[in-house]
This record gives C-alpha cells, sequence and structure tokens, in this order.
C-alpha cells in the first residue's frame, strides 16, 4: 500500500515514514501542509494519506473532505496529538476512514481502520 505523509513537522514525518516502511508501507511522498497535500495525491495517487488534523494552511478536516470527491479518492486516515474526542464528529463526517493519535500510530492501527 502507498501511503502520502502530510503534516507541518518534518520530525513526525521522518519517524511516521520509518515506522509505516518498516511495517511494510510504501511511502511515496510527503506534504508539510494542505496545499502541498492535494498536489501530491493527484501527481502521487496514493492508496493512503496519514493527514495531520492541524496544518498552516487549511486543516485536515477540509483536505479530507476535498479528497473524497475526487474521482478515485485514497483511503484518508486523521492523526493529531490531540484526541478524537476534541475533534467531535469532524472525523466521521470529512470523509476520513478513521483518525489514530500520533502517540498510538502504528501499521496495525492504520489496517484496522481501513479494514472496518
Amino acid at each position: 500500500m502507498t501511503v502520502l505523509i502530510v503534516d507541518d513537522h518534518p520530525s513526525f514525518r521522518a519517524s511516521a515514514r520509518t515506522l509505516l516502511e518498516a511495517e511494510g508501507y510504501e511511502v511515496v511522498g510527503e506534504a508539510e501542509n494542505g496545499a502541498a497535500a492535494l498536489q501530491a495525491v493527484k501527481d502521487l495517487k496514493p492508496d493512503l494519506v496519514l493527514l495531520d488534523v492541524q496544518l498552516p494552511d487549511i486543516d485536515g478536516f477540509q483536505v479530507a473532505e476535498q479528497l473524497s470527491r475526487l474521482a478515485d479518492p485514497p483511503a484518508v486516515v486523521l492523526t493529531s496529538s490531540r484526541d478524537s474526542a476534541d475533534y467531535g464528529r469532524c472525523i466521521q463526517v470529512c470523509g476520513a476512514s478513521g483518525f489514530v493519535p500520533k502517540a498510538d500510530l502504528s501499521g496495525a492501527a492504520i489496517a484496522a481502520l481501513l479494514i472496518a
């Protein structure tokens, strides 16, 4: 499964890449904000976008919503250092497959959301 990692912190992108690649995912790109993420999805056509909720330009919910409208949208898993309870129904209504807290990120956690 190919993955695009979207987060404004280079250290998180690097650690997520290392973790996901060790678990068999192929990281095809990284983006540091919402606009770059939307362009990268068009260019790279990943199967999955690991998407931070809090980005410097447009938030992850808006990015997920825009991606869900594509003809062949990637799966989207939102992530944040905050708890999912902080975001209420936004996670359910934006078109994402689900949410994984950054502290709990693993290939298994992502796979569980994609199978559900």
